[in-house]
């Protein structure tokens, strides 16, 4: 045990260090020119530019990468399905509905407001989802996310036409594509909203992953499976609207990384969430540096990066699981 301890300890050092370096590298990448080593010099201008750009945005790409990781990982746990996240069950394009809403009945209203009807909405969504999860008859791997993808399409095509009914595509477009350029102090403090969340997740891990494991299991050892699953829903459901209205949606981190992680380190929840958090990070902020540098000095949409990386992962997951599916 204390052998396997260790490992585990040594295993999130290994990717707290690896994501300590990158964060550095990235705060030096950008448009103007930023001397790290102006901060500690006292050069105002370097300080300015840290306080005002490059540490808000760094911090963003931090919480929005952690935070989507552990909503897809809660989300596989207890639907026990490795190919569901808020983006294949249609949670993010509920969250984007209600932020069409939003803008439609109260206009330049605060972000705040925003947040909570997005918040309403995608909770709404993801209990619409996970009750079509228990009424179908044949619940593979494949089938439901497919079945989630296509709610979400749906949801998508009436928030689109309604935005185009009320002329409001242009207030829609920053929702539609993840985007970090735009992020600067002042503009990311929702983010924060959702931290306190990803504590409450670790306390209840035990919990999500006795729940993972069936209603009636769940009921033999004393959990009441309904509010465990519905606190993770909840979750889910802050962490995608905090996203999605701060920065815009941003697909398959919550899909990939929870199940590369656990490739290595298990399901228990306990032990691979706090990986998860930092890999996700990690992830997407090589998203951001590769999109930042690839078209210098021009800069090439978050979103774009992590999809084309993204799509290729998760294919080579799809072949991996299909291997073990054929072996078996």
């Amino acid at each position: 045990m204390n052998g396997q301890v260790r490992s585990i300890l040594h295993t999130r050092l290994f990717w707290i260090l690896s994501l300590l370096i990158v964060s550095i590298i990235s705060l030096t990448i950008g448009v103007k020119d930023f001397n790290l080593f102006g901060i500690f010099t006292n050069s105002q201008e370097d300080i300015n530019l840290a306080i005002v750009s490059r540490i808000p945005r760094l911090i963003s790409i931090l919480v929005t990468g952690s935070s989507l990781s552990i909503a897809g990982l809660i989300m596989q746990t207890i639907t026990g399905n490795k190919f569901v996240s808020p983006s294949t069950a249609g949670t993010m394009e509920w969250s984007r509905f209600g932020v069409m809403l939003a803008i439609l009945f109260f206009g330049g209203q605060a972000s705040i407001l925003k947040m909570f009807i997005a918040f309403v909405t995608s909770l709404a969504g993801t209990i619409v989802f996970m009750q079509l999860l228990q009424k179908m008859r044949f619940k593979n791997a494949m089938v439901v996310p497919l079945v989630g993808m296509m709610l979400g399409n749906v949801i998508s095509a009436i928030t689109s036409f309604f935005a185009y009914r009320f002329d409001i595509i242009q207030n829609m477009s920053s929702w539609l594509q993840g985007n970090f350029s735009l992020v600067i102090k002042g503009r990311y403090e929702l983010l924060y909203l959702g931290i306190p969340f990803l504590f409450i997740a670790y306390f209840y891990a035990n919990k999500f992953t006795i729940a993972g494991m069936g209603e009636s299991f769940s009921k033999n050892l004393g959990l009441n499976h309904r509010s465990v699953v519905s606190l993770g829903l909840v979750i889910v459901a802050v962490i995608t609207s905090t996203v999605v209205v701060t920065v815009g949606s941003i697909s398959f981190v919550g899909i990939i990384i929870p199940n590369i992680v656990t490739m290595f380190m298990g399901d228990n929840l306990k032990n691979s969430l706090p990986v998860t958090a930092i890999v996700g990070a990690l992830f997407l902020l090589v998203c951001d540096m590769i999109g930042r540098l690839i078209l210098f000095p021009y800069e090439v949409s978050i979103s774009v990066i992590v999809s084309v990386l993204g799509s290729i992962l998760f294919l080579l997951l799809l072949f991996r699981r299909k291997s073990k599916w054929n072996r078996g």
